[in-house]
C-alpha cells in the first residue's frame, strides 16, 4: 500500500507522494486579517509555485488565555473560502467534531492538531466530509501507536490521508526530532510530512507563549528530507516579531526562496537514488 493524495484542481494540485517532488504546506500559524491572509498566500505562490496554504481560524490550544485565538469558525472559513476559489488548495485546523462539515466547506484539508490525534469522535468527523485529512502526530505519541490514528480515520472509508511528525517531548519545554518516526511512519503507506517550525518550538518557555528555536528549521528540514519524506510543513509569516501566534519559531517570508531551492535540491537528490 503506497498512497498518493492530492489536495485541488487542475494546475494547483498539489500531490503528496513518496515519490513525487517535495510538496509544500505553508502559512501563518492563524489568521491575523483577511487582508494579511492574501498578501500571505500570494507571496507564497509568487515564491513557491503550487503549494496548499495554511492557517487557523482559532488556535484553541494556545498558552494563556489571553492570547489571540482567531477570528472564528465562521469568518475563519469564509476568508479560507476566497483562497481556495482562487485555485490555492487550503488547509485548516479543527478542534471539535462538530467543526468538521463546516470547515470542509471552505478548505481542501482538514488538520487534526497533535494534541488532539488520539480524539475518535474528532478524527471520524474528519474522515466522514470526504476531505484529505493531515494527523499531526502528538508530542507524546510514539510513531508506531500514531498509526491508530490513521486507522480511525480510514475506518470511515475515507484514505485521503497525511501524517505529520512535529517533534516529541523531551522533558519541559522542549522537543526533540527521531528521524526513525518518518519511516516508521511511513511503513503504513500514507503520505508523511514534516513540520519543521513546529518541531523546532520551545512549549511554553517564554512564560505565557511558547519559544522557538527558528535557526535549526533549516538543518532539520534538510535531515527530515535526506530521509525520503512526501512534503514539508513551514509557518512564514513576513513579520515573525509581530506575529499574533508562533511566531517565534516561523521562517521568516524573505528566508522562504533560498530555504526552499536549498530544500527541494535534496529532495530530488534523494528522490533520484531512491529511498
Amino acid at each position: 500500500m503506497n498512497h498518493s493524495v492530492e489536495a485541488g484542481e487542475g494546475e494547483d494540485t498539489v500531490t503528496f507522494c513518496g515519490s513525487a517532488p517535495l510538496a509544500l504546506i505553508a502559512g501563518p500559524c492563524v489568521i491575523e486579517s483577511e487582508e494579511h491572509v492574501w498578501n500571505m498566500a500570494r507571496s507564497i505562490r509568487e515564491i513557491a509555485g503550487s503549494f496548499v496554504f495554511k492557517a487557523s481560524f482559532d488556535k484553541a490550544n494556545r498558552s494563556s488565555v489571553n492570547s489571540y485565538r482567531g477570528p472564528g469558525l465562521r469568518e475563519g472559513v469564509r476568508i479560507l473560502r476566497g483562497v481556495r476559489q482562487s485555485g490555492i488548495p487550503v488547509l485548516t485546523d479543527i478542534h471539535e467534531p462538530a467543526q468538521a462539515a463546516m470547515a470542509a466547506e471552505g478548505v481542501d484539508i482538514l488538520q487534526i492538531p497533535a494534541f488532539l490525534c488520539r480524539q475518535t469522535d474528532l478524527l471520524l468527523e474528519a474522515g466522514k466530509t470526504g476531505r484529505v485529512v493531515n494527523i499531526k502526530k502528538g508530542q507524546f505519541v510514539a510513531p508506531l501507536d500514531f498509526l491508530h490514528a490513521a486507522e480511525k480515520v480510514a475506518s470511515t472509508g475515507n484514505e485521503k490521508i497525511i501524517l505529520t511528525e512535529r517533534g516529541s517531548s523531551f522533558g519541559y519545554n522542549n522537543l526533540v526530532v527521531d528521524m526513525r518516526g518518518l519511516k516508521i511512519m511511513a511503513s503504513a503507506g500514507y503520505p508523511v510530512v514534516f513540520d519543521a517550525t513546529h518541531s523546532v518550538q520551545l512549549p511554553g518557555a517564554a512564560g505565557n507563549v511558547s519559544g522557538g528555536q527558528p535557526e535549526f528549521i533549516e538543518p532539520l528540514a534538510r535531515a527530515a528530507t535526506a530521509v525520503g519524506i512526501s512534503g514539508l510543513f513551514i509557518e512564514v509569516h513576513d513579520h515573525p516579531e509581530r506575529a499574533l501566534s508562533d511566531g517565534a519559531n516561523a521562517l521568516r517570508l524573505d528566508l522562504l526562496p533560498s530555504f526552499l531551492a536549498r530544500i527541494r535540491a535534496v529532495d530530488s537528490l534523494v528522490k533520484d537514488f531512491g529511498t
